[in-house]
């Protein structure tokens, strides 16, 4: 293992969303250990989804001002930018995995940086998707933080 983790956007909204009660404590507690290790990577795409998110779907949204503060913090984390390449790839995936294709966007991001571990409520806990394994931090089994 290299040591990356990626982040999808719902561990990133359950860490900043205070009303997430447990879901929130656990998110926190791993975000907390990847700022230490200096091992998170997230993508555009999942740093515009937190925007998004954060401004409306929060148990209690945020102004422009508090969210760009921090999109700004995660910009010092490894980002995955998204282009023409990784949308053509995108469909591959979402073909090969029968995923939808945002989820198939954030997979082969989490692929084309090296990471091990993909973080996410939203994908099959356990489930390998290539070099990456889906692991939800928000359950016993993998809330004991970067494997």
């Amino acid at each position: 293992m290299n040591g990356r983790y990626f982040v999808d956007t719902n561990i990133l909204m359950y860490a900043h969303d205070r009303t997430a009660r447990a879901k929130h404590q656990r998110a926190v507690a791993l975000v907390e250990e990847l700022w230490r290790d200096r091992s998170g990577v997230v993508s555009t795409q999942v740093l515009q989804e937190l925007c998004v998110n954060l401004r409306r779907r929060a148990g209690r949204p945020l102004d422009w001002k508090a969210t760009r503060d921090i999109v700004a913090d995660y910009l010092s984390w490894r980002v995955v930018v998204n282009n023409g390449d990784s949308i053509l790839e995108a469909l591959e995936l979402q073909e090969r995995y029968q995923i939808s294709f945002w989820d198939a966007l954030v997979v082969g991001a989490a692929q084309s940086s090296g990471a091990d571990v993909l973080y996410s409520e939203d994908f099959s806990d356990g489930q390998s998707y290539g070099s990456v394994r889906a692991v939800n931090p928000l359950t016993e089994r993998g809330s004991s933080g970067p494997c």
